[in-house]
């Protein structure tokens, strides 16, 4: 079992069951799939761009990303319905688990200034979405490598039946919230 199994297990899973009072073990949320995409708008004028996102991604969470294309066309942005876009990857299971870790105790705490991240970036569904506007700071990109700046999209997908509930599981799993908010 990896630590960020081991935690929910022996941490979260107590604290939210006395916390929301359930019942049943089942009841208390976990984090389903976490969803790690980039929108490279660049890449309309120049695919070498979503190639790039493309093996960052792929660096990055171990698994190959998925192209995503437009489904409408933007006059304004020079984009055609069909167009590839950018680029996706779903984690499940012991991989999201393992990133969620990596994410929290190496990458988070490497960004410069770092005063937390921001606990009002909830759905009304307990999901979570993360913006990170620099890809080096994740340790797997080796410096000599790192070209132009490739921002990332990280969606934590939870069970959480409220915004409040979501927040509690990710504060008890370790994630940085800013105090002041």
């Amino acid at each position: 079992m990896n630590r960020f199994k081991e935690k929910y297990m022996k941490v979260a899973v107590p604290a939210l069951k006395t916390e929301f009072k359930y019942k049943n073990p089942h009841q208390v949320p976990r984090i389903e799939k976490v969803v790690v995409s980039a929108g490279v708008g660049r890449a309309v004028s120049d695919s070498k761009h979503l190639e790039s996102a493309s093996q960052v991604i792929a660096q990055v969470t171990g698994q190959h990303p998925v192209t995503t294309v437009a489904k409408k066309s933007i006059a304004s942005f020079k984009l055609r319905e069909g167009n590839k876009v950018g680029t996706t990857v779903t984690l499940r299971g012991t991989r999201a688990e393992e990133f969620l870790d990596l994410l929290v105790g190496v990458v988070l705490p490497r960004v410069r200034d770092f005063r937390g991240i921001s606990a009002t970036a909830f759905d009304p569904f307990g999901n979570y979405s993360l913006g990170i506007s620099d890809h080096s700071i994740f340790p797997q990109i080796p410096f000599e490598e790192v070209g132009a700046q490739q921002g990332l999209q990280v969606n934590i997908v939870t069970t959480a039946a409220s915004a409040a509930e979501g927040k509690r599981l990710l504060e008890l799993m370790g994630f940085p919230f800013r105090r002041n908010e």
